[in-house]
């Protein structure tokens, strides 16, 4: 475990607000940065990606970078634009749903 983690971990112990606030931002954080790697392994830009989602780049930056609240439908279409399925997985500690749209 690195020093971060370590720290982390200690941080969240003593303080469940920001232990609350870091799982929901770090859960919404690993979203846009699957987005972005979608996109960069599609090969294409922001621009393009905008541009085939009939939107801007801001957007694109937006959702990549501050991935909370999204749609489920920005999801699809954001997955649709890239050649891609949208793929979601409910789990919890004995199981896992999955579901593909």
């Amino acid at each position: 475990m690195s020093d971060l983690q370590k720290y982390i971990e200690k941080r969240k112990a003593r303080d469940p607000e920001f232990a609350k606030d870091y799982d929901s931002g770090y859960e919404q954080f690993k979203i846009g940065v699957m987005l972005k790697q979608a996109r960069l392994d599609a090969g294409i830009t922001q621009e393009e990606l905008a541009a085939r989602l009939c939107t801007k780049k801001t957007a694109i930056s937006r959702i990549e970078n501050h991935a909370e609240d999204i749609k489920l439908s920005t999801l699809e279409r954001f997955a649709e634009a890239l050649g891609k399925r949208l793929t979601l997985t409910i789990a919890s500690a004995n199981h896992a749903m999955e579901s593909t749209a």
